[in-house]
This record gives C-alpha cells, structure tokens and sequence, in this order.
C-alpha cells in the first residue's frame, strides 16, 4: 500500500511516508532536535521526488517539531494540521500549543490546511478517513486506510497503552474521552495499526485490552496518571539533553508551568531538591536515568 514507516526513539513520533499515484505524504515529523535526521529519512526514501503533503496527527513538539526544516527544504510542500489549533498556529501561541507549558521546543511553522474528523484524503495511491481521537489531546486525529486494514492511531493506542492525558493534567476531565476513542478504533477493525510511537503491530484486540487496563487504572487513581505524567515530562526532556546537573533540572522545572504544578505548594530550595529527589530516584530503579553525583545521566 506504499506506506514506509521510519519507527522513531520515544523523543520522536513514528514517520510514516505514503507513495503511489497520488500526492507523496509524510505523516508526523518527529521532534525539533531529530529534524536534520528526519529530512535525510525522507530524502532518503524520495530520492529525487517531491514531498507534496505533510499531515501531523496533533501538534505536540514530537509530531510536528521537523515541519518547519521540511517546509524550508519542500517549499511547494502542503501541511494539513487537526482544526482545534488551527488558530494558534497561525498566532503562534506557544501557550495554546502546550510548547511553554510543557518546556518543549517547536520551531514555527505554518498550515495551508485542515484534517477534519469525518472527511477522507488521498495519499498515495489510497484514500484514507480522519477520525477525531479525543483524549491524549483534544484536537488528535487517526488516519485509516479502510481496503487495507491499516490505522495511523497517533498516540490514541500503542501496543502497550497510550499517551499521557494532558487535559486530565490542566484539570479538564478527559478520560471518558479515552475511552470512547478505543471504542472507535475497536469499531474500525484495524488489521495493522501504525502508533505514534513504538513498533508496528497487529494484535490489535490485545493492545485494546491493554490500554483499557491502564485506562481503568488512572481512573480509579488520577494521582498514578499525574505521577506517570511527570515521570514522561521529566524523561523526554532528558532525552533531549542527555545529561544535566540537578540543579539546571530543578530550574528548568521551575519555570515549567506543568512540572511547577507538580512540585511542593511552598517552595524552598530543601523541599524542592527532596521532591527532585524523589523524582529521579523514581526514574531510576525503572532504568530511565542514572544520578551520578550531581549529575543526571540519561539511559
């Protein structure tokens, strides 16, 4: 079906480039600091072909922070972004697109349309349908191939759950929405679902019950998704820099409005190197970082 997966490390979203008869698309761009690989992934897969569309799932920095360096090499090249933030990319609001909040880089880049839930696109040689996929992020969409059997299903279900539920983190209650996205991908019938992240897979009755699993367990207890919320946060950015002092993680989450909402309510600099503490200690008995001294090292 002329769809080439480039399977990503967890800073980067899955790529998924399309060919055929039809426009030549890339799905997903993967993080700002991984651009200059994902640009050589494609070109290394066009040769001397034009990428003619750039669809992103949702607009959190991993899936769209290599659009700006695509436009700037593709200049013909059309982007087609979810409509819930069409507006905030047009602004730039870095608040809105959760880049500030979260402490993540997005180079700006710019949309020249829509993927709107309910409408279908070719890509290659195939049309595909855009299906709304609430909960991770609210203006998410999955992309399925109906004659095929194959869902692009973003970070809505991976083979072992799914993404953090960043509106259940700013208080907007969106498990339910959870929810009903598993029961829409249930209802497609995917054979092969391409994530966001992590290997492609087709046990995908498996992987359902899996994330309902995990579903049912944040929740039972919102503090355990809030805990693993801030171990992600935590994690990606490491993966970012690879090692840090504590001190410049502690600052870093300081004047990080998501990670500021999880540390102490009266901050010190002793209550706040004991919560960090905890934190990294968390981290490492799950293999995540290593704490050398004053150092934290990435694994």
């Amino acid at each position: 079906m002329g769809a080439t997966v480039f399977e990503r490390g967890w800073l980067s979203s899955n790529n998924v480039l399309i060919q055929g008869d039809g426009p030549t698309a890339l799905v997903d761009s993967g993080y700002s600091s991984h651009a200059p690989m994902t640009l050589s992934l494609v070109q290394g897969a066009l040769q001397d072909r034009p990428l003619e569309l750039l669809l992103n799932t949702h607009l959190h920095s991993d899936h769209c922070g290599g659009n700006a360096l695509l436009q700037a090499t593709y200049p013909a090249l059309q982007t087609r972004i979810p409509p819930g933030h069409a507006d905030a990319v047009t602004q730039w609001d870095a608040d809105t697109l959760t880049y500030t909040p979260t402490g993540q880089t997005c180079p700006r880049f710019v949309h020249q349309g829509l993927l709107t839930p309910g409408e279908s696109i070719e890509l290659g040689a195939h049309r595909w349908e855009v299906h709304g996929a609430k909960g991770h992020d609210p203006h998410s969409v999955i992309l399925f191939q109906r004659g095929s059997g194959v869902l692009i299903s973003a970070d809505a279900l991976w083979n072992n759950g799914f993404g953090v539920v960043f509106p259940e983190l700013e208080g907007i209650e969106a498990f339910d929405e959870v929810g009903e996205t598993l029961n829409i991908i249930e209802a497609l019938r995917p054979q092969t679902v391409i994530p966001g992240h992590g290997p492609v897979f087709q046990d995908v009755e498996a992987a359902l019950a899996r994330a309902r699993s995990r579903l049912a367990q944040f929740q039972a207890s919102p503090e355990a998704h809030r805990r693993y919320a801030l171990k992600v946060l935590v994690k990606f950015k490491l993966l970012e820099w690879q090692a840090i002092t504590k001190n410049e993680l502690l600052a870093w989450g300081r004047t990080t409005p998501y990670l500021r909402s999880f540390m102490p309510a009266e901050s010190t600099q002793q209550a706040d190197i004991a919560w960090l503490d905890a934190v990294l200690a968390d981290l490492a008995r799950s293999d995540s970082l290593r704490v050398e001294g004053e150092q934290v090292v990435n694994l």
